[in-house]
Order: C-alpha cells, then structure tokens, then sequence
C-alpha cells in the first residue's frame, strides 16, 4: 500500500508499453484541491459551454447538512459541527480500463472479439494491477465481447474470489456532443439515447464514500474509450 499513500486525488497510469490504458482515482469525502487552468492545443482559445460541477455527485457535505437559519455563534456552530459529521473517513478507489485491441472488422458484436494483441494487453494489464498488491473489491465489465474478454483474462491474474460484475450501463456509445465540436461527426440520436444511459452508469460508479463506509474499496471497471473520457471529463 506504500504506492497508494503517496498518490494524491487523482493519479493516471498510462501503459505505454503495451498499448492499453488504464486510469485510477481515488475519492472520497470533501476535499480543498487548487484549480488548474488546462491549455491543451485544442482548448487553448476554446471556451465550455458549461462550467464543471464541483458538486459532481450531489454528495457534498454542504448539501446533506441544514443550512444556517440564523447568524448566531450556536447555530454556527451546529452547522460546523453537523458538517464534520457528514464527512466520510474512507476512500472509494476506481480503476478505468479499456478493452484491449479487438478485431474492428467483425459484423457484430459477438465477431469483434480481442486480437492476439489484445489478449496480451489485458494479461499484461492483470499482472501489473496483481502486483500492486491489493485486494479488489469487485470487478465490474461492460457487457460487450471485447470488454467481456479483456475482463475475463485480468481477472485470472487476480484474486480468485473477486466477484465479477457485467453492467449494460458502461457499453461503448456517444456519451455527449464534444467540445469543441467535430464537424464529421454528429450522431444526435445516440448523443439522446446513449448520454442518459451513460450518464446512469456513472451515477452509479462515481460517488464519494459515505460516513457508513469505514474501509477503502477497490474497484476495476473494464470499458471504452468514449465511456472512460466522458467519466474523467465528468
């Protein structure tokens, strides 16, 4: 665990070497973190259209607690105090994975199955996660083959008795239309359909941990590319 205490909010492990990806955060209750402005090459005169949501999973402690109702030392007091008491003390780790190269001229989903080099990534990717030495809570797949897959071959270099998850909520889609927006490429029907769907499937992953919870958890999502931006972007 000496590797885990000296990341910070967030940490990104890119395996370069093997072609995958794979993403780790760490959240948990309410935490001060300093604003970075992001000068990409294609954000640097581009503007959101949206700012980002600071309360991204409705959870924050300020939100659970009744507000003040007078500006008195004692109901300060009580507002601070009911404050900490909403704060969890655990941490919710999640581990963003992509499938691994899968055969893209397949007709279907069942055809577009892991190519020998995608079988290699997800074995490569299931020893590095095994030798960080931690005991996943649960292993949680996309529904489509290639996730199925890459799920299925990580899992056999981790902990046996890890249980495994299959969701229809993290399947590959069009989450939301991008910013800035891509001309050849505009699919309003999906962006309706599968942004709802997607959205779902990070409520359901991606919240701080509650004052109940008194451990850390550890949990693997193996998805998609579009799926894994739109989550980090969230």
């Amino acid at each position: 665990m000496a590797t885990f205490s000296r990341l910070r909010k967030l940490a990104l492990v890119s395996l370069g070497a093997i072609g995958g990806g794979l993403a780790y955060y760490r959240m948990n209750k309410d935490e001060h973190v300093s604003t970075f402005n992001v000068l990409n090459s294609w954000t640097t005169n581009y503007t959101p259209s949206q700012p980002w949501e600071k309360n991204w999973d409705h959870r924050d402690p300020c939100c659970i607690v009744e507000p003040v109702k007078l500006s008195s030392p004692a109901e300060q007091n009580r507002y601070n105090s009911e404050i900490e008491k909403a704060k969890g003390t655990a941490w919710r780790h999640i581990f963003l994975i992509r499938h691994g190269q899968y055969n893209v001229n397949g007709a279907s989903d069942r055809e577009q199955k892991l190519t020998d080099l995608g079988r290699h990534q997800a074995e490569e990717t299931g020893k590095r996660l095994a030798s960080l030495g931690i005991k996943f809570d649960l292993l949680v797949r996309s529904t489509m083959m290639r996730a199925q897959e890459t799920g299925g071959i990580i899992s056999e270099q981790l902990d046996c008795n890890i249980p495994i998850h299959d969701c229809q909520l993290i399947e590959e889609g069009a989450p939301i239309p991008p910013e800035p927006p891509v001309g050849h490429w505009k699919p309003e029907p999906k962006f309706f359909q599968e942004g709802a769907r997607i959205e779902a499937g990070f409520r359901r992953y991606f919240y701080r941990a509650s004052k109940e919870q008194k451990d850390d958890s550890f949990t693997l999502l193996v998805c998609h590319a579009n799926v894994i931006r739109y989550f980090v972007c969230k």
